[in-house]
């Protein structure tokens, strides 16, 4: 039998003139009492947004869910046709337990009148600026002096991986920024050198995303000021990943053209050079092969002739080569020999001082199916990783080159192994990036690895590399049988 209280109680719930509805924790239906007092037995047991709302899944804004999750009350703020006068109305959910544990969830309607004059205007702005706010393609994010946050958008949601609800919920602001840097970024606000006392003029900074992961932004702030006192901050971030990311292309980019100007040139004084040095070398073939002609010369002469007449003609040798290596101005992709493209590289290295004492192994496949590529661009590749090979063995060791192709049978491998002190595992994931080197200042630019690398990727390619302390290095370069299309790379 029920008390006073509980009669008072019901007298009051039946005269209530909005919309109260009794639910399940699974969001079935126990009670509904509509705006006219009317209370359907009939929708007893069904989804409340199936009845409510003719959907087919909870609302996307459920506060009866939000209550679920967090077992705090909720609100949600609806838009009524009577808002023009002064009108609104505020949803209310709460749940109702029983020895501490949630048996049912009750949302109220609840109308809120706004002074006279005022609640149209206020209700309007309201409206234009949550539309504002969470249409902006930056972050916004707002939050007291404890870290709780009041405003977290759509886009801020994307940058940090943290759901709308959820950050707005129980997510200190502090949990977004790496380390102390909440604290340094409130320390910049607070001092005049940033933009002026309360303001943050565009800083870059990272955030710490839900997964863990760093994402750089850039970032404006400012302080809320409520009677002189700090009561909240906002701040507006920018992604920068994709700005980075262009940058780095662009840089790239930069690069390999620098990097293809300096060859050209290299090439053109090349050229210069061969052609000034073959009129001399013609010169002392002629002349030594008529005074071997003309002249009965005892058996030492002749033979020294012979051999100023056989390092003459090696001369030539490689003044030709030379040619060859630096005749071409254009792009050519077209069927080339890699086993006498690396022969021809070796040959104009292979006397250097530099590989005296260094022994050269080749191991190439006889059978090697020519590969359509652009001569001289790989010509660069090849000497590029052969010499970086001698320097690191410093002039002593073995290397080793082997052609062959791949199992797959649409691909040929080109490895070129050293037996050098190898790369330490820090340094491996940073070997083709630009500018980057572990080489004593003035001895290298950081470019021919990064520049190798373009190279290969624009042939469709795959340049990779093996290597760990004390066990040397192996570069394994992979080209296409058939020309790819886009300088799409190996998958």
């Amino acid at each position: 039998m029920a008390t006073v209280a509980e009669k008072y109680l019901l007298k009051a719930l039946a005269a209530f003139s909005h919309r109260c509805v009794i639910v399940t924790p699974e969001l079935k239906i126990l009670a509904l009492r509509t705006r006219d007092g009317g209370e359907p037995s009939a929708v007893q047991g069904q989804a409340c947004h199936e009845v409510l709302f003719h959907a087919d899944s909870p609302c996307h804004d459920c506060g009866a869910l939000e209550v679920l999750r967090t077992g705090r009350a909720a609100i949600r703020r609806i838009s009524p046709a009577g808002e023009a006068a002064g009108r609104t109305t505020q949803r209310h959910f709460f749940s109702l337990k029983d020895e501490g544990k949630i048996i049912a969830l009750a949302c109220l309607d609840a109308e809120v009148q706004y002074p006279r004059g005022l609640s149209p205007e206020l209700t309007g702005a309201d409206a234009f600026l949550n539309n504002l706010i969470m249409s902006s393609v930056d972050g916004i994010i707002a939050s007291n002096r404890k870290g709780r946050i009041l405003i977290f958008n759509e886009a801020a949601a994307k940058i940090t991986g943290y759901g709308q609800e959820e950050a707005l919920n129980g997510l200190d602001i502090r949990l977004i920024y790496p380390g102390d840097g909440a604290r340094e970024v409130m320390r910049r606000l607070r001092s005049d050198e940033h933009g002026g006392r309360g303001k943050l003029t565009p800083t870059r900074l990272d955030l710490l995303a839900k997964d863990g992961s760093l994402v750089p932004v850039s970032l404006s702030a400012s302080i809320v000021y409520e009677g002189g006192r700090e009561a909240a901050t906002v701040g507006f971030f920018r992604d920068m990943r994709e700005r980075i990311r262009i940058e780095r292309e662009l840089q790239e980019a930069q690069v390999q053209l620098m990097q293809a100007e300096k060859m050209s040139s290299l090439g053109k004084l090349a050229a210069g050079v061969a052609h000034q040095l073959n009129n001399p070398l013609g010169g002392i073939l002629l002349f030594a092969q008529l005074l071997t002609e003309d002249y009965n010369l005892e058996d030492r002469a002749r033979k020294d002739l012979e051999r100023i007449i056989e390092d003459a003609e090696r001369c030539k040798h490689i003044v030709r080569e030379l040619l060859d290596f630096a005749r071409q101005t254009t792009v050519e992709i077209r069927p080339n020999d890699l086993n006498q493209a690396i022969s021809r590289v070796i040959f104009l290295l292979e006397n250097q001082p530099l590989f005296k004492r260094i022994e050269i192994v080749r191991d190439f496949d006889p059978d090697l199916p020519k590969v359509p590529c652009d001569l001289q661009q790989l010509n660069h590749v090849f000497m590029n990783i052969i010499l970086n090979a001698a320097d690191a063995m410093e002039g002593r060791g073995r290397l080793t080159i082997k052609t062959y192709q791949a199992p797959q049978g649409d691909r040929v491998r080109v490895e070129i192994a050293d037996t050098g002190p190898g790369i330490d595992g820090q340094v491996l994931p940073h070997i083709f990036d630009p500018f980057f080197t572990t080489k004593e200042e003035g001895r290298g630019t950081g470019l021919g690895l990064s520049v190798a690398y373009g190279v290969i990727k624009n042939h469709g390619g795959r340049i990779t590399v093996c290597s760990a302390p004390g066990e040397g290095t192996t570069f394994v370069i992979e080209l296409m049988l058939t020309v790819a299309s886009g300088g799409e790379g190996l998958g």
